[in-house]
Formats: structure tokens, sequence, C-alpha cells
């Protein structure tokens, strides 16, 4: 089990081992939520339709932008463990290279132990999210290239 969290960035395996510790459901909804409330203000102005997550429940938004060849994610979701989703993917995905984005796999939900406390369309709302910002992180490189 620990050979996924080896080969995870620096950031989404402390995040990952994080919820590990936290071995109640409870504990790890509390933990969700915090990562939601420690998201950037998220600017009205980037809640339009191609920032918008398809496939969600709630509204969730993604923006991402490329600083020195890294990308940097901003989000947003009107639901609280939405938004917790949003925060700990923020967390753990900014900072990385667009190729390192797009190499990864969702499958670490599963070491947080989250994945078995979400509902089926949280779950998929988790999966859409991490695609979408992959998606946005190759955009970001082409439009830095561009």
């Amino acid at each position: 089990m620990s050979s996924t969290i080896d080969s995870l960035p620096p950031n989404l395996a402390k995040i990952v081992q994080r919820f590990q510790r936290a071995s109640d459901p409870k504990r790890r909804y509390e933990q969700l939520i915090w990562y939601g409330q420690r998201l950037k203000e998220f600017p009205e102005g980037d809640k339009v339709p191609e920032n918008k997550v398809p496939g969600c429940a709630s509204q969730v938004f993604v923006t991402a932008t490329l600083e020195d060849d890294k990308v940097i994610f901003q989000g947003d979701s009107d639901s609280q463990l939405t938004k917790g989703l949003v925060g700990l993917l923020v967390e753990g995905l900014n900072g990385l290279t667009p190729s390192e984005i797009v190499q990864l796999t969702p499958d670490f939900i599963q070491e947080t132990g989250l994945n078995v406390s979400l509902t089926p369309s949280r779950a998929n709302g988790f999966y859409n999210i991490f695609k979408t910002m992959q998606k946005k992180a190759l955009e970001s490189q082409l439009i830095a290239n561009g």
C-alpha cells in the first residue's frame, strides 16, 4: 500500500497520510471541510461555463494558470464536502508541472479512506474534478506555449 504513497507528489502524499491517521469517518469529513476552508476566495468572474466541472451534482469551478512551468489551481464549490474535495486536490496538485499532473491517477483517494465514506455521486464528483484539473493543467501549458 505504501508504494502508492511513495509514488505520489510530496504534497499529495502528505494529505493521504493525514487522512490515514484520521481513522474515524467523522474526522475524515472534518479534515475534508478544513481543506475546503483553506481555499482562496474564488473570483466571481471565473464562475463561467468553461471553468465548471461537468458531471457534478453541485456547482464546482476550477481554474489553472501556469507560473514558471508549474500549475496553480483555484477552485470552489457550493457544497461544503465537494469544496473540501476541491481543496484537497488544489493543495495536492498545486506547484506540479502539467506532465506530473497528467501522469497521476485518482486511485490515491482509496489510500485516504475517503472513498468508503463518499456517496457514489460524490466519488464520481471527485473523479470529475480530478479529470477537469488534469485537462486544465494541459490547457494552461498550451496557452503558455501558444
